[in-house]
């Protein structure tokens, strides 16, 4: 099967979701343009085709709304297509799906997992690369002593704090006045 994808609403704006037949294969943060944001998934994934989502993916579109809407969807059965994801991300991946809606880790903590704390910069370039944002919760993800840290999404650390925010995450940390 060719790769498909749908686009839908949230609270926060229009979100996208590609798939094939092994599963979710990218998944695009709301934004508020979506002429754009379907651009963007055209572009990401050539030649995808745009179409109703089949039953699994309409659910993992539900959960993410709904957790988009302060919801406490459970995400963790969503089916993720791994295929030419490298295998170190592949496992950051795993255990940042462990982070509960609400709660946050750290870099430090998922390289720690992991076997080693030094690769904490590498955790963080995995998840500054991840496919599918959401559904692998990358924005629950803190930098040691629980601050932001990057966020490669549109909005960047804007973005990751609104996220945390919609899941009413315990966290002490302020973005500078701008």
């Amino acid at each position: 099967m060719a790769i498909a994808f749908s686009l839908f609403d949230t609270a926060i704006g229009t979100g996208g979701i590609a798939w094939g037949d092994q599963g979710i294969v990218g998944i695009q943060l709301p934004e508020p343009d979506p002429a754009a944001l379907r651009a963007r998934i055209r572009r990401r994934f050539s030649g995808a085709l745009e179409t109703e989502p089949p039953p699994a993916i309409d659910r993992a579109i539900r959960g993410m709304t709904d957790l988009l809407n302060g919801g406490a969807a459970d995400l963790s059965d969503v089916v993720l297509d791994f295929e030419g994801v490298p295998e170190f991300d592949r496992q950051v991946y795993v255990v940042a799906r462990t982070v509960p809606a609400g709660e946050t880790t750290s870099y430090g903590e998922i390289a720690t997992r992991l076997g080693d704390v030094h690769l904490a910069r590498d955790v963080g370039q995995a998840l500054a690369h991840n496919p599918f944002p959401i559904v692998v919760p990358c924005h629950r993800v803190l930098a040691a002593g629980g601050k932001l840290g990057g966020f490669s999404a549109r909005g960047g650390v804007r973005t990751k704090q609104q996220l945390l925010e919609i899941e009413r995450a315990s966290v002490s940390w302020q973005l500078p006045l701008v």
